[in-house]
């Protein structure tokens, strides 16, 4: 199969509020892709693909939640993102012809609808608007890594894991709404490590970030559980480069 680039005059939409790529498809493309597909449930820590295998699929995440990691070559896993409801995963390899370059895990039960390679392709060639919103998953997704390379070099400690802690509240929010008192529970179930490897930092470093923020009055944590009690003032913490 040859690398593939979307149709021209096809730009990328502006980034979506919650839901992702399901639901900036219209009905019909709903419908289309669905028919391709073959529904499939992951318990929590399955992979739903491995880095470095064939490409032969992509999902489209329904509900729950997944981790998107890639190993170093001494062994060690990086956390470079997660995925929710409405995502579609596994889907750079199969697009770009290579081996995958991540892995992606259950951080929760997921249940996703499975579109073998040909298939997905057949479909952006069907209905090429969906190239557009395929266009724009990259393009946010780049967005983020660069993000997350900024936040890495320009913030210690707390800053940066409020940076973190306030994009997944942001991103958990889309799919949850917060509570009446506006406080927001963080939706995928990260331990500290994972924390940790995606924020280039040791657990013990969000260990002690997360007694300040607990004492700020900002976050409320508890086993891979955190709450983040005043988004706005969160958001306010890790804007602030005196903390």
């Amino acid at each position: 199969m040859n690398t593939r680039t979307p149709p021209r005059g096809l730009a990328a939409p502006s980034p979506p509020g919650g839901d992702g790529f399901w639901a900036e498809l219209d009905p019909a493309q709903r419908a289309a892709l669905q028919a391709a597909a073959r529904p499939r449930n992951y318990p929590a820590r399955a992979p739903l693909c491995y880095q470095g295998e064939d490409s032969d699929h992509i999902i489209v995440i329904r509900s729950g939640w997944a981790k998107v990691t890639s190993t170093t070559p001494d062994g060690h896993e990086v956390v470079l993102a997660v995925r929710g409801p409405g995502d579609l995963v596994c889907e750079s390899a199969v697009l770009g012809s290579r081996h995958r370059s991540a892995t992606v895990t259950a951080l929760t039960p997921v249940r996703g609808l499975v579109v073998p390679a040909a298939r997905f392709t057949a479909f952006l060639d069907a209905h090429p608007a969906a190239w557009r919103l395929v266009s724009g998953t990259f393009v946010r997704r780049l967005d983020e890594a660069g993000r997350r390379v900024q936040a890495n070099v320009s913030a210690q400690g707390p800053r940066r894991l409020a940076m973190l802690l306030a994009h997944l509240a942001e991103l958990s929010a889309a799919y949850a709404p917060p509570a009446p008192d506006g406080s927001v529970d963080i939706g995928p179930p990260l331990s500290q490590e994972e924390l940790g490897s995606w924020m280039d930092a040791s657990r013990e470093t969000v260990a002690r970030a997360l007694a300040v923020l607990r004492r700020a009055g900002l976050v409320r944590t508890g086993r891979r559980r955190i709450t983040v009690v005043a988004p706005g003032a969160l958001r306010a913490f890790a804007r602030d480069p005196a903390e």
